[in-house]
């Protein structure tokens, strides 16, 4: 799922007229991390001003280049033109505004009380940036899933190094010809390559690592950051259930859970990786995921220009394997010369095979029925904490008991992938789907150290503060404390 997922032989095939990035040499690497440590070092990230200009020649870059992005992410991942824009482009000028509308407010020092017995004083946290930002994205979102970290980073007055995946070649191809045309070379850097670049990479010393990507690989990133200390957060993944009670609106559900689970071809970390749905509806529940598909793609979801890609002949064939956990009721098709699969739901599902081990990670859908919602929170409380859950249901007692007796990172109910979308709201995974937030302020504050300053005041100096002490001082003393 990551840029370090996979040896950098020859370009995938999808790569089709995308230029072959030319790996940097190890020097090269460490020379282009000191320059950025050199900027962290001198403050020179640290004015607002830069920040802002940061930020807008950002949207800018986006802005000017949508049409290309669009073709190297059509050439990568098959996205359809608008799922592209509003994923890739959309998303991350909007986050980017966000950071620009509160810059100030996000950075400004805050007064906090002080204890009587230290007065006169004054308190206060100083919201510093942490020095130098390494963050390494995934293929599946390949500017999104770069660029909004690395626009916190730079809000936050850091340096920051991208390392885009060499799996979406054309996008990180893009991004490395672009990115320092727009910004600021001294503290923003890129480079291109796959494993070999990324272990230079983790063997210099940040002051923080964001990632996005499999569980497997960010052991990687962690053992490398424990060299040093490294503050680490990552964006995992993991099987995000979907409940569907029998009290929801069985339509309404098909067709938010449809939309989720086949967007970007099912390759989405939040996406919903398997349904649990009550006994007396699932029949009519899978009809109407059904219908929903032909209403979404057509009858011929491959012709359908609404309907993307599967990142690489690897991947489509990991997806077929796992096509033997049950029975496929809707789709199944697939041609691999196109890195095309059908939107597919299965039902009669082994629970013990690979189809429900891992995250599946593209457009397969497991269709398990349950008999009651204890069931259903006994079955996700089985597996490890996933990074979103969906509950359909109109019965409120039922919203309320998954909400409270299971964990994850985000939770939208009667919907899928939405609690993305607020910025007021944090995103993050929990246990195996990850550590640490971001998006909105805290896409700011995760690359800051909020330090605690306390300034005493006048020369008022008691010396009651100070031993020996006595009786009366150890009374005053204890209370005042």
């Amino acid at each position: 799922m990551t840029a370090t997922a996979q040896p950098p032989t020859d370009p995938p095939a999808n790569a089709v007229g995308a230029p072959r990035a030319v790996p940097l040499g190890a020097a090269a690497i460490v020379a282009r991390v000191a320059t950025l440590r050199a900027a962290a070092t001198s403050g020179h990230a640290r004015p607002l001003a830069w920040r802002r200009a940061q930020l807008r020649a950002l949207v800018a870059m986006l802005r000017d280049h949508e049409a290309e992005l669009a073709d190297a992410l059509r050439s990568d991942l098959g996205k359809p033109v608008t799922e592209g824009y509003l994923t890739d482009v959309a998303f991350v000028v909007d986050e980017v505004r966000s950071m620009l509308s509160n810059l100030g407010r996000w950075n400004r020092e805050v007064r906090v009380p002080t204890p009587l017995i230290l007065q006169p004083s004054r308190s206060r946290l100083v919201p510093e940036p942490l020095g130098m930002v390494l963050v390494i994205a995934p293929w599946n979102y390949p500017v999104q899933l770069l660029l909004v970290p690395a626009a916190g980073a730079i809000a936050a007055g850091n340096t920051v190094m991208l390392k885009p995946s060499e799996l979406a070649s054309a996008t990180s191809a893009l991004l490395a010809r672009l990115v320092p045309q727009y910004l600021d070379q001294a503290a923003v850097g890129i480079v291109e390559g796959g494993p070999a670049e990324t272990t230079v990479l983790l063997e210099q010393r940040w002051d923080h690592i964001f990632f996005t990507g499999n569980a497997t690989v960010a052991r990687v990133v962690m053992t490398a950051a424990a060299k040093h200390l490294t503050p680490v957060t990552l964006e995992l993944g993991g099987k995000s259930p979907a409940v569907v009670d029998a009290s929801a609106d069985v339509r309404l559900a098909a067709r938010r859970i449809a939309w989720g689970k086949w967007l970007n071809a099912g390759q989405t970390c939040v996406a919903p990786d398997y349904v649990l749905v009550h006994r007396s509806i699932r029949d009519a529940f899978v009809e109407e995921v059904r219908r929903a598909v032909v209403g979404f793609y057509g009858p011929d979801p491959q012709r359908s220009d609404a309907y993307g890609r599967i990142i690489d002949d690897r991947h489509v064939q990991r997806l077929l394997d796992l096509l033997s956990g049950g029975t496929v009721v809707v789709g199944g098709e697939c041609d691999p010369a196109d890195r095309y699969l059908a939107p597919t739901v299965l039902v009669d599902v082994d629970p013990d095979s690979a189809l429900m081990q891992d995250e599946i990670f593209g457009p397969l859908l497991p269709v398990l029925d349950v008999d009651c919602i204890d069931e259903a929170i006994a079955t996700i409380g089985a597996k490890p904490k996933p990074l979103a859950l969906y509950v359909f249901a109109r019965d409120v007692a039922v919203q309320r008991a998954v909400i409270e007796r299971t964990s994850a990172g985000g939770v939208t109910v009667n919907g899928t992938i939405v609690h993305l979308l607020n910025p007021r709201l944090p995103f993050g995974g929990v246990g195996d789907s990850g550590m640490g937030a971001y998006h909105g302020e805290a896409g700011v504050r995760v690359f800051q150290h909020r330090k605690p300053v306390l300034s005493r005041l006048g020369r008022l100096d008691p010396s009651i503060a100070y031993p020996p002490y006595g009786r009366l001082k150890s009374a005053v003393l204890r209370r005042l404390f």
